[in-house]
C-alpha cells in the first residue's frame, strides 16, 4: 500500500473504489439496511442489522412500513422498538 501522502492519488483512490463497492454479504444486512432507510434512522442501522437476523424478516419489515406510514411519529426508531417490544415477536431459533 502506498504511503499516505502519494502525490499520485493511488492510496485515495484506492480507498474511493473500495467505498462505492457494497459490504452487503447476507440477507439480514440488506433487510436491516433497508429498515434503517424506511424509518430514516441510518445512525442506529447496526441495532437493525441485529434484529433483522434475530426475528422474523416479513414481520419487521411489516412494522418498519407501518410506522412509517404514520405521520405524527417524531422518533420512529423509537416506535418502532416499542412496537416491537410490545408486539411479542419471538426471536427465530438459531
Amino acid at each position: 500500500m502506498p504511503p499516505i501522502s502519494d502525490s499520485s492519488g493511488g492510496y485515495f483512490d484506492e480507498l474511493k473504489k473500495r467505498s462505492t463497492e457494497s459490504k452487503v454479504y447476507s440477507q439480514h444486512q440488506l433487510l436491516g439496511l433497508e429498515i434503517a432507510v424506511i424509518l430514516r434512522d441510518w445512525k442506529h442501522k447496526a441495532l437493525y442489522i441485529k434484529l433483522a437476523k434475530e426475528y422474523n424478516p416479513v414481520q419487521l419489515l411489516s412494522i418498519a412500513k407501518g410506522i412509517a406510514e404514520k405521520r405524527n411519529v417524531q422518533n420512529a426508531g423509537a416506535y418502532f422498538m416499542k412496537v416491537l417490544k410490545e408486539s411479542g415477536l419471538k426471536k427465530i431459533p438459531k
